[in-house]
């Protein structure tokens, strides 16, 4: 078993700094040499997950700590470690920014508690000696942060570089660990929530072998490497990062033999999920059947169906178009079949999407139309309060999730049977601070989930799919 985890976290003082570039990077040059390296996301972020995921060839998984407890976080860290070469945990936002002043859940609070190195991607566009300065207060902010070295970004030229590296050098005392210069705009094309989904770009392997040539070119991949593996050790348990004596137990043992099917909907409409949900479903003994809403023609054989976020909205001609699909759908929920969704979910469960003058025809199962705006009509974390009755949570639970979208109901109708199960605390839900809509055994919300925060939520889901499996379904056969 191995007692040392090779890592390092890629932190920046802004979004767009450039720590998704430097980490796709360093993560196709690496493998290209032959290292197996893992790769982690701090933040409720999906699209970075994936891409992240695309270049390792492997899972990425999120260490968020709003979401998940420190206690989780050692456990999914060190249990998806496995065999690799090393960790690559790309941060959020800015290094020290977090949900207060005190930087709670910040990228550098999760520096600390994993005692990981971090590499600072600056921002260097328009400046020269000011970027030391910057750099020498984000040193002495917190001190316990260990940052070991910096990627500049957004270099202009040799002058430019020249000056910013020997300024650094004298005033900071730590690495340039790279240089990158300003890009083609459409390296990684963009959308209003960031990047591009990799399932969406036209030419994905061409993009990561770019970020790959990017990184040889110019960074210090073997000094990079030299800080991670130059971690503090970590020992397979608490006491090493003073979370207690509890002996560590793996994040994915064993799975049991399955006992019920839950089918989820993924294809380029749908694709925000965290691996760690589907993990936890399959720990309670479900199999999981992956379906396409845009190419099949009916459901398959399933005791209950998960369907995530993503963007309906560029997909809506496909979906509207797939009338078989969503009859087969709309059939199931009257008879009784546990949906859970969530987001892009929601907004497929719903009667329309308006997207300019034209109107694309969803499930119908709720009686809500939806829009775009160009600006975000929620956008955070969430803390949701079970005040209704519903299939999945019991009453006064209280979840933690997030939610990030552009849509919005522009038209409600009445339905018997349709109410809301959350209260939001925190966040903005559906509408009038009121998430979880219900209609019979479906439950469709704004808030996105992580099974290890919420286990509830996975727990919930396999009792009705259980319960479907043993009632319902065999009382229709």
């Amino acid at each position: 078993m191995r007692s040392r985890y090779p890592r390092l976290i890629i932190a920046g003082l802004k979004g767009g700094s450039g720590k998704t570039i430097v980490s796709l990077g360093l993560i196709s040059a690496w493998r290209e040499r032959g290292l197996s390296i893992v790769p982690y996301k701090k933040g409720p972020d999906y699209i970075d997950a994936g891409w992240l995921s695309s270049a390792a060839k492997q899972p990425c998984y999120n260490l968020d700590r709003f979401l998940i407890s420190n206690e989780k976080i050692l456990h999914s860290f060190q249990g998806h470690f496995g065999n690799a070469d090393c960790a690559v945990i790309e941060g959020n936002r800015g290094l020290y920014d977090g949900m207060d002043f005190a930087g709670t859940y910040s990228t550098a609070e999760l520096a600390k508690l994993l005692k990981t190195p971090v590499a600072l991607v600056l921002d260097c566009a328009k400046m020269t000696r000011t970027v030391a300065a910057i750099l020498l207060g984000i040193q002495k902010f917190d001190r316990k942060v260990d940052i070991r070295g910096v990627v500049l970004n957004q270099i202009a030229g040799v002058r430019h570089e020249k000056i910013i590296r020997e300024t650094i050098e004298k005033y900071c005392k730590i690495p340039v660990l790279g240089a990158i210069p300003k890009l083609r705009k459409d390296f990684l094309s963009e959308r209003h929530m960031g990047l591009t989904p990799f399932q969406e770009h036209p030419e994905v392997e061409k993009a990561l072998s770019l970020s790959g040539d990017i990184a040889r070119e110019y960074l210090d991949l073997a000094g990079i490497l030299k800080i991670a593996r130059g971690a503090v050790p970590l020992k397979k348990g608490h006491r090493d990062l003073g979370l207690g004596d509890s002996k560590i137990k793996t994040p994915n043992p064993q799975p049991p033999t399955p006992i019920v099917k839950i089918g989820f909907i993924r294809d380029s409409a749908f694709q925000f999920y965290y691996p760690e949900n589907f993990e936890e479903l399959e720990k309670r003994g479900a199999e999981l059947v992956e379906i396409s809403a845009m190419k099949e023609g009916r459901l398959p054989d399933i005791d209950a169906l998960y369907i995530g976020g993503g963007f309906p909205e560029t997909n809506a001609i496909a979906l509207a178009g797939n009338t078989a699909f969503k009859k087969s759908l709309r059939k199931a929920v009257e008879g009784g079949l546990p949906v859970y969704a969530e987001c892009g979910g929601l907004m497929y469960l719903g009667e329309a999407i308006n997207l300019g003058n034209k109107t694309y025809p969803m499930a119908g199962i709720f009686p809500l139309r939806f829009c775009l705006e160009k600006k975000p009509q929620a956008h955070g974390y969430t803390i949701v309060e079970i005040t209704g009755e519903n299939p999945f949570y019991a009453a006064g639970t209280l979840l933690r999730g997030h939610e990030f979208h552009y849509s919005r109901v522009i038209d409600r109708e009445t339905k018997e049977g349709l109410h809301f199960a959350f209260q939001m605390k925190r966040g903005q839900g559906i509408i009038d601070k009121m998430d979880g809509l219900c209609y019979k055994n479906v439950l469709a919300t704004y808030t996105h989930l992580h099974a290890l925060g919420s286990p509830e939520w996975a727990d919930g889901l396999v009792n009705q799919a259980n319960y479907y499996n043993r009632n319902h379904k065999r009382r229709i056969e």
